[in-house]
């Protein structure tokens, strides 16, 4: 298999491992990610399913056959450290968003619409 999608099928493997399913009703695997029991698995088990099915999908996709699949660095995301403020990444390392959204408190005065202020300089002409 692919490196590509080892670490999320291993994450998987791991979470069907820890979830009830497996571990209390004493379910195989195979039968936890089959519809009547994945509704009742963590949400966490879900979106790895989801993700390994897309990660199987795009290697047989032939528009991302040229790049390969995206590196998924799910160990941040399974441990929670993953950093909720920082932006995308673009081409040579560079943030998508540098700034990111201005903070506001709520106190600021509302700017006027551009449109008032044209009015404002006709009238006065």
């Amino acid at each position: 298999m692919p490196s590509s999608c080892k670490d999320i099928r291993a994450a998987l493997a791991q979470c069907l491992q820890e979830s009830d399913c497996v571990m209390i009703y004493r379910n195989k695997p195979s039968d936890c990610l089959r519809p009547p029991l994945l509704d009742e698995m963590p949400t966490k088990c879900q979106q790895l399913k989801k993700g390994y099915g897309e990660c199987k999908r795009g290697m047989v996709d032939m528009r991302k056959r040229f790049r390969g699949n995206q590196p998924i660095a799910v160990s941040k995301e399974l441990e929670g450290a993953g950093t909720a403020g920082s932006g995308g990444q673009l081409y040579a390392g560079k943030p998508a968003f540098d700034s990111g959204v201005k903070q506001t408190s709520g106190d600021e005065p509302v700017e006027r619409d551009w449109r008032e202020l044209e009015n404002e300089r006709y009238r006065k002409s």
